[in-house]
């Protein structure tokens, strides 16, 4: 039997964290919470770990596991040619349930399964999700169910699926979230939405639109300075409408 670390204390995560953290890194696997659901991880960089994750759940190279990731900062090291909008949407929603798909960077010594020279990054918003990638850094990390079966929202869920062929199972309690995370093609010029989960493709797109028009203000020439004297009102003249009258009014969500 795998043993099951009660992580819903400081106390138990001082204890689990570096247990777990030294198994990832021996290529073990780890079930662990995150925002959204339960997830099962492994060393990102351990081809024979993520074989192992993969054969867990039941799935082929065919579906390569994202990637979750300790920070923000992390970004650039795992994934290049990083459009501004993907930038826009991490610093909005991360850590949090967004994934967002990248070009790989090509020198990873890595092997995820079928990616495409693309990979899917994620910052989860959990404490002990956090914790264990700080310790090891990048891990590829699945929900932490059988392929076709229903998603796990408790470590007892992961357990009664996957058993044995995880080594540490680490209790943070009920997921707040239950939701998958939304997952955002950013390869291309366009954002795409690959899937919908906690966020709404309303939401992501507003944060883009709202990326876009905030750079377009910024590169927008100034105006030119007035000549002296001019803009001077001449006597008699009608007092200037307010801005408002002159733009009009609008409503912003």
């Amino acid at each position: 039997m795998s043993p099951v670390f009660d992580c819903t204390t400081e106390a138990g995560r001082a204890d689990a964290i570096p247990k777990a953290a030294a198994g990832v890194r021996e290529g073990r696997l780890v079930v662990l919470p995150t925002d959204t659901l339960y997830g099962i991880g492994a060393d990102a960089f351990s081809v024979d770990a993520v074989r192992a994750l993969l054969s867990a759940k039941g799935r082929g190279t065919d579906m390569p596991p994202p990637v979750l990731v300790p920070d923000a900062r992390t970004l650039d090291g795992l994934a290049t040619d990083v459009p501004d909008y993907a930038r826009a949407l991490v610093a909005a929603f991360w850590p949090g349930p967004l994934t967002v798909v990248l070009r790989a960077q090509p020198s990873l010594a890595w092997d995820l399964g079928d990616t495409r020279g693309t990979v899917a990054l994620r910052m989860p918003d959990d404490p002990v999700a956090l914790e264990l990638l700080r310790e090891v850094g990048p891990m590829a990390v699945s929900s932490a169910n059988r392929t076709g079966h229903p998603a796990s929202r408790t470590v007892v869920e992961s357990a009664s699926q996957l058993g044995a062929a995880v080594e540490f199972y680490l209790d943070g309690g009920p997921v707040t979230g239950g939701l998958a995370s939304t997952i955002v093609d950013c390869t291309r010029d366009e954002p795409v939405v690959l899937r919908v989960g906690a966020l709404s493709e309303a939401e992501v797109m507003d944060v883009v639109e709202r990326s876009r028009a905030d750079a377009l203000e910024l590169t927008s020439p100034a105006p030119d300075e007035p000549e002296p004297g001019a803009g001077t009102e001449e006597p008699g003249a009608p007092e200037a409408s307010t801005a408002s009258e002159q733009r009009g009014t609008t409503d912003d969500d």
